[in-house]
């Protein structure tokens, strides 16, 4: 079996890690992180945040799609992964030059969020349509719910509230939203006591880190997100996936955001939802009132961020987290099992 595979963020190719120990040994092509093999062009290259910065991928992009589309010319499969403003035109340029191809969508576009338009132009250009939210199902025709991939990803939950003065930091793992976020956390962490734990991402070399977060005194440097959560009685969270891992670890959280103000206004504009955090988000389909707060803007000081911290209750916090837990085990099916139910008939 040989996959296309389209991984431009750094969720995307940890979602991969599970389904290539759950699928063994398969050939290989396309963007995804070199522990994986030779990429066409390694994810980190795509590393852009918000619409100004990213506007400056372009060129790549449409060098690159034009590579992924040769390539598939020896593929059973293309799995493509979240990151739709370059995936949705892939698929279209798969499916023009290769109509058996199969092509499976995995990390689907928030289509509830915003841009409902792209329902069916996915659905005419992808073959199925996996989804990881349990509310995600109702928008697709064809579409399976293969479970969050955070719940393999994982290892260990809390079982028991932290009561140790230890705080954790996640200022996110873009260049952007490091060096707007990371002050303010910096100056929250000054008035706080106990231990404070600072997850930085594991490709960061010494100068990047140096040039990123400046002096990291009173910090301890955290090579693992997951184990400094366990430990920690309260997190300072950038917007993103990590709060949605938070959460189910079990650590009170507060999710933190800043964006450009431009970017924030078309953003504000656009996408018409109740909250920003997915583990909001679920309860809110759920019918149930939020879990923890967010911070946007100016609203994201440090200030606030203490109050958050301060006002936090471990015990309810981690009940309802099991809660989310539960609602995200189920599936119908496992994403490598559909993987290779896509694949293997290809070859007969």
């Amino acid at each position: 079996m040989k996959l296309l595979i389209s991984a431009l963020e750094p969720s995307a190719n940890t979602h991969l890690r599970p389904i290539f120990a759950r699928i063994g040994e398969v050939d290989r092509v396309g963007i995804f992180n070199r522990e994986f093999g030779t990429p066409i062009v390694e994810s980190k290259e795509f590393g852009a945040m918000g619409f100004i910065e990213a506007a400056g991928k372009i060129p790549l992009a449409r060098r690159t799609l034009k590579s992924m589309v040769e390539a598939a010319k020896s593929c059973d499969l293309a799995l493509l992964i979240d990151s739709p403003a370059f995936n949705i035109p892939l698929a279209k340029a798969l499916k023009k030059a290769y109509p058996n191809l199969k092509i499976l969508y995995y990390v689907l576009p928030q289509v509830w969020a915003w841009k409902a338009k792209r329902i069916p132009i996915v659905e005419s250009v992808t073959d199925v349509q996996a989804a990881i939210l349990p509310f995600e199902k109702s928008w697709w025709q064809n579409c399976s719910y293969v479970g969050h991939p955070l719940m393999e990803e994982i290892e260990r939950f809390k079982e028991s509230v932290t009561n140790d003065e230890i705080y954790a930091f996640l200022p996110g793992s873009r260049e952007g939203e490091i060096k707007r976020l990371f002050p303010i956390f910096k100056e929250a962490a000054k008035r706080l006591g106990g231990e404070k734990l600072l997850a930085i991402p594991s490709h960061f070399d010494s100068q990047k880190i140096s040039e990123l977060y400046g002096d990291l005194e009173g910090f301890s440097i955290a090579p693992n997100a997951h184990d400094a959560l366990l430990k920690a009685k309260f997190a300072f969270v950038c917007s993103g996936t990590a709060t949605l891992e938070t959460a189910l670890i079990g650590t009170p959280l507060v999710l933190a955001y800043r964006a450009k103000p431009i970017d924030f206004a078309i953003a504000k504009r656009f996408v018409k939802l109740p909250f920003v955090g997915l583990s909001n988000l679920i309860f809110h389909y759920e019918k149930r009132p939020p879990i923890h707060s967010e911070l946007l803007q100016n609203e994201c000081n440090a200030d606030r961020l203490l109050q958050c911290a301060k006002e936090a209750n471990p015990q309810e916090f981690l009940t309802r987290s099991i809660e989310l837990r539960h609602l995200l085990s189920g599936r119908e099916t496992h994403i490598a099992d559909l993987i290779r139910r896509l694949a293997l008939p290809s070859k007969s």
